[in-house]
Protein backbone atom coordinates (compact mmCIF):
# COMPACT_ATOMS: atom_id res chain seq x y z
CA UNK A 1 0.00 0.00 0.00
CA UNK A 2 3.04 2.29 0.05
CA UNK A 3 2.42 3.15 -3.61
CA UNK A 4 -1.06 4.37 -2.64
CA UNK A 5 0.03 6.23 0.51
CA UNK A 6 -1.54 9.56 -0.50
CA UNK A 7 -4.84 7.90 -1.37
CA UNK A 8 -4.71 5.98 1.91
CA UNK A 9 -4.26 9.24 3.82
CA UNK A 10 -7.30 10.71 2.07
CA UNK A 11 -9.61 7.67 2.16
CA UNK A 12 -8.19 4.43 3.53
CA UNK A 13 -11.28 2.25 3.16
CA UNK A 14 -12.11 3.63 -0.27
CA UNK A 15 -8.58 2.87 -1.41
CA UNK A 16 -8.77 -0.68 -0.09
CA UNK A 17 -12.05 -1.17 -1.96
CA UNK A 18 -10.43 0.10 -5.15
CA UNK A 19 -7.50 -2.29 -4.69
CA UNK A 20 -9.88 -5.21 -4.23
CA UNK A 21 -11.86 -4.16 -7.30
CA UNK A 22 -8.67 -4.19 -9.38
CA UNK A 23 -8.32 -7.85 -8.50
CA UNK A 24 -5.66 -7.87 -5.81
CA UNK A 25 -6.10 -10.52 -3.14
CA UNK A 26 -3.53 -9.31 -0.61
CA UNK A 27 -1.88 -6.09 0.54
CA UNK A 28 1.31 -5.13 2.33
CA UNK A 29 0.42 -2.52 4.93
CA UNK A 30 2.40 0.49 6.12
CA UNK A 31 -0.17 2.10 8.45
CA UNK A 32 -3.32 1.37 10.42
CA UNK A 33 -4.71 4.80 9.62
CA UNK A 34 -7.19 5.82 12.32
CA UNK A 35 -8.33 2.26 12.97
CA UNK A 36 -7.24 -0.33 15.47
CA UNK A 37 -5.70 -3.50 14.10
CA UNK A 38 -8.87 -5.56 14.75
CA UNK A 39 -11.01 -2.90 13.05
CA UNK A 40 -8.76 -2.85 9.99
CA UNK A 41 -8.68 -6.66 9.93
CA UNK A 42 -12.49 -6.69 9.84
CA UNK A 43 -12.54 -4.32 6.86
CA UNK A 44 -9.89 -6.33 5.03
CA UNK A 45 -11.76 -9.58 5.64
CA UNK A 46 -14.96 -8.03 4.28
CA UNK A 47 -13.12 -7.12 1.07
CA UNK A 48 -11.48 -10.53 0.73
CA UNK A 49 -8.01 -9.06 1.25
CA UNK A 50 -5.21 -10.83 3.10
CA UNK A 51 -2.34 -8.97 4.74
CA UNK A 52 0.94 -10.34 3.40
CA UNK A 53 3.01 -8.33 5.85
CA UNK A 54 3.41 -5.01 7.62
CA UNK A 55 6.19 -2.43 7.44
CA UNK A 56 7.04 -1.22 10.94
CA UNK A 57 9.79 1.29 11.65
CA UNK A 58 12.90 -0.01 13.36
CA UNK A 59 12.54 2.75 15.95
CA UNK A 60 9.11 1.48 17.00
CA UNK A 61 10.22 -2.15 16.97
CA UNK A 62 13.06 -1.22 19.33
CA UNK A 63 10.97 0.97 21.65
CA UNK A 64 7.57 -0.78 21.57
CA UNK A 65 8.22 -4.27 20.22
CA UNK A 66 5.33 -6.10 21.83
CA UNK A 67 2.71 -3.45 21.00
CA UNK A 68 3.84 -3.33 17.37
CA UNK A 69 4.04 -7.10 16.99
CA UNK A 70 0.62 -7.65 18.56
CA UNK A 71 -0.85 -5.34 15.92
CA UNK A 72 0.76 -7.31 13.10
CA UNK A 73 -0.53 -10.57 14.54
CA UNK A 74 -4.03 -9.11 14.95
CA UNK A 75 -4.01 -8.20 11.26
CA UNK A 76 -3.43 -11.86 10.42
CA UNK A 77 -0.07 -11.16 8.80
CA UNK A 78 2.88 -13.53 8.98
CA UNK A 79 5.66 -11.07 8.20
CA UNK A 80 6.83 -7.92 9.95
CA UNK A 81 9.26 -5.92 7.85
CA UNK A 82 11.84 -3.30 8.79
CA UNK A 83 11.50 -0.92 5.83
CA UNK A 84 14.49 1.42 6.24
CA UNK A 85 17.39 2.32 8.51
CA UNK A 86 18.92 5.72 9.08
CA UNK A 87 22.42 6.70 7.94
CA UNK A 88 23.86 6.47 11.45
CA UNK A 89 23.48 2.67 11.31
CA UNK A 90 25.12 2.20 7.90
CA UNK A 91 28.27 4.32 7.93
CA UNK A 92 30.65 1.37 8.33
CA UNK A 93 30.82 -2.41 8.54
CA UNK A 94 30.50 -2.41 12.32
CA UNK A 95 27.22 -0.52 12.01
CA UNK A 96 25.82 -3.29 9.83
CA UNK A 97 27.09 -5.95 12.23
CA UNK A 98 25.38 -4.17 15.11
CA UNK A 99 22.22 -3.88 13.00
CA UNK A 100 22.27 -7.65 12.50
CA UNK A 101 22.45 -8.13 16.26
CA UNK A 102 19.57 -5.71 16.84
CA UNK A 103 17.47 -7.52 14.26
CA UNK A 104 18.20 -10.85 15.96
CA UNK A 105 16.61 -9.54 19.14
CA UNK A 106 13.55 -8.25 17.30
CA UNK A 107 13.35 -11.49 15.35
CA UNK A 108 13.20 -13.46 18.59
CA UNK A 109 10.37 -11.24 19.83
CA UNK A 110 8.57 -11.64 16.50
CA UNK A 111 8.71 -15.42 16.74
CA UNK A 112 7.19 -15.31 20.22
CA UNK A 113 4.19 -13.68 18.52
CA UNK A 114 4.13 -16.24 15.72
CA UNK A 115 5.69 -13.80 13.24
CA UNK A 116 8.75 -13.72 11.00
CA UNK A 117 10.98 -10.65 10.79
CA UNK A 118 12.22 -9.48 7.38
CA UNK A 119 14.51 -6.64 6.33
CA UNK A 120 13.72 -4.53 3.25
CA UNK A 121 16.73 -2.98 1.53
CA UNK A 122 17.25 0.02 -0.73
CA UNK A 123 20.38 0.69 -2.79
CA UNK A 124 22.66 1.98 -0.02
CA UNK A 125 22.99 -1.46 1.60
CA UNK A 126 25.09 -2.53 -1.39
CA UNK A 127 27.93 -0.15 -0.51
CA UNK A 128 31.02 -2.27 0.02
CA UNK A 129 33.16 -2.41 3.15
CA UNK A 130 36.33 -4.44 2.67
CA UNK A 131 34.83 -6.33 -0.25
CA UNK A 132 31.49 -7.21 1.34
CA UNK A 133 28.27 -5.28 0.94
CA UNK A 134 26.52 -3.83 3.96
CA UNK A 135 23.58 -6.14 3.32
CA UNK A 136 25.85 -9.20 3.27
CA UNK A 137 27.57 -8.11 6.48
CA UNK A 138 24.24 -7.60 8.22
CA UNK A 139 22.80 -10.92 7.05
CA UNK A 140 25.97 -12.78 8.05
CA UNK A 141 25.63 -11.39 11.58
CA UNK A 142 21.91 -12.14 11.72
CA UNK A 143 20.51 -15.54 12.55
CA UNK A 144 18.88 -16.75 9.30
CA UNK A 145 16.07 -18.36 11.28
CA UNK A 146 15.24 -15.01 12.88
CA UNK A 147 15.89 -12.53 10.07
CA UNK A 148 14.82 -13.00 6.45
CA UNK A 149 15.14 -10.65 3.47
CA UNK A 150 12.53 -8.75 1.52
CA UNK A 151 14.30 -8.20 -1.80
CA UNK A 152 13.48 -5.08 -3.81
CA UNK A 153 14.42 -5.77 -7.41
CA UNK A 154 14.49 -2.10 -8.45
CA UNK A 155 16.88 -1.01 -5.72
CA UNK A 156 19.14 -3.99 -6.36
CA UNK A 157 19.28 -3.18 -10.07
CA UNK A 158 19.95 0.50 -9.36
CA UNK A 159 22.89 -0.50 -7.16
CA UNK A 160 24.33 -2.60 -9.98
CA UNK A 161 23.31 -5.92 -8.45
CA UNK A 162 21.61 -8.57 -10.59
CA UNK A 163 18.31 -9.22 -8.79
CA UNK A 164 18.11 -12.75 -10.18
CA UNK A 165 21.49 -13.65 -8.69
CA UNK A 166 20.64 -11.85 -5.44
CA UNK A 167 17.41 -13.80 -4.99
CA UNK A 168 19.03 -17.09 -5.97
CA UNK A 169 21.88 -16.52 -3.52
CA UNK A 170 19.40 -16.07 -0.68
CA UNK A 171 17.37 -19.17 -1.46
CA UNK A 172 15.28 -20.17 1.53
CA UNK A 173 15.75 -16.77 3.18
CA UNK A 174 13.72 -14.50 0.91
CA UNK A 175 9.97 -15.00 1.46
CA UNK A 176 9.05 -11.55 0.10
CA UNK A 177 9.99 -9.73 -3.10
CA UNK A 178 9.04 -6.21 -4.15
CA UNK A 179 8.34 -6.10 -7.88
CA UNK A 180 8.95 -2.70 -9.42
CA UNK A 181 10.32 -1.74 -12.80
CA UNK A 182 12.96 0.70 -14.02
CA UNK A 183 12.30 3.06 -16.92
CA UNK A 184 14.57 2.96 -19.97
CA UNK A 185 15.86 6.49 -19.43
CA UNK A 186 18.91 8.30 -18.14
CA UNK A 187 17.11 8.97 -14.86
CA UNK A 188 16.12 5.29 -14.44
CA UNK A 189 12.94 6.37 -12.70
CA UNK A 190 10.31 3.96 -11.41
CA UNK A 191 7.99 2.33 -13.93
CA UNK A 192 4.99 0.04 -13.87
CA UNK A 193 5.91 -3.65 -13.73
CA UNK A 194 6.45 -4.91 -17.27
CA UNK A 195 6.78 -1.41 -18.71
CA UNK A 196 10.50 -0.90 -18.13
CA UNK A 197 13.77 -2.75 -18.50
CA UNK A 198 13.59 -5.46 -15.82
CA UNK A 199 13.44 -9.15 -16.79
CA UNK A 200 10.44 -10.27 -14.76
CA UNK A 201 10.10 -13.79 -16.17
CA UNK A 202 13.66 -14.47 -14.96
CA UNK A 203 13.04 -12.72 -11.64
CA UNK A 204 9.86 -14.71 -10.99
CA UNK A 205 11.54 -17.98 -11.96
CA UNK A 206 14.39 -17.26 -9.54
CA UNK A 207 11.92 -16.30 -6.83
CA UNK A 208 9.89 -19.46 -7.26
CA UNK A 209 13.05 -21.57 -7.05
CA UNK A 210 14.18 -19.66 -3.94
CA UNK A 211 10.88 -20.23 -2.13
CA UNK A 212 9.39 -16.73 -2.38
CA UNK A 213 5.92 -16.69 -0.83
CA UNK A 214 4.71 -13.21 -1.76
CA UNK A 215 5.46 -10.97 -4.74
CA UNK A 216 4.41 -7.42 -3.89
CA UNK A 217 3.70 -4.80 -6.56
CA UNK A 218 5.21 -1.47 -5.58
CA UNK A 219 6.12 1.79 -7.30
CA UNK A 220 7.65 4.52 -5.16
CA UNK A 221 6.80 7.33 -7.59
CA UNK A 222 4.18 7.17 -10.35
CA UNK A 223 3.91 9.27 -13.50
CA UNK A 224 0.13 8.69 -13.64
CA UNK A 225 -2.53 8.13 -10.97
CA UNK A 226 -1.10 5.48 -8.63
CA UNK A 227 -4.18 3.26 -8.82
CA UNK A 228 -3.79 3.22 -12.59
CA UNK A 229 -0.13 2.31 -12.20
CA UNK A 230 -0.75 -0.63 -9.88
CA UNK A 231 -3.54 -1.80 -12.17
CA UNK A 232 -1.13 -1.78 -15.12
CA UNK A 233 1.40 -3.76 -13.09
CA UNK A 234 -1.21 -6.35 -12.14
CA UNK A 235 -2.37 -6.65 -15.75
CA UNK A 236 1.19 -7.38 -16.85
CA UNK A 237 1.67 -10.01 -14.16
CA UNK A 238 -1.60 -11.64 -15.19
CA UNK A 239 -0.28 -11.80 -18.75
CA UNK A 240 2.47 -14.01 -17.30
CA UNK A 241 -0.08 -16.19 -15.55
CA UNK A 242 0.41 -14.48 -12.19
CA UNK A 243 -1.88 -12.48 -9.96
Amino acid sequence: MYTLRDAVDADYLGTLRAVAELGFHAVELVTLGKMSAPELRQELDALGLTTSGCHISLDRLEKQPDAALVEVAELGARYVIVPWVGPERRMHAEGYRMLGQVLNGIGEAAQRHGLQLCYHHHDFEFERFGGATGLAIMLEEANPALVKAEIDVYWAEKAGIDPVQLISGLSGSVPLVHLKDMADSAEREFAEVGHGTMDFPAILAAGDAAGVEWYIVEQDVCQRPPLESVGMSLAYLRSLGRG
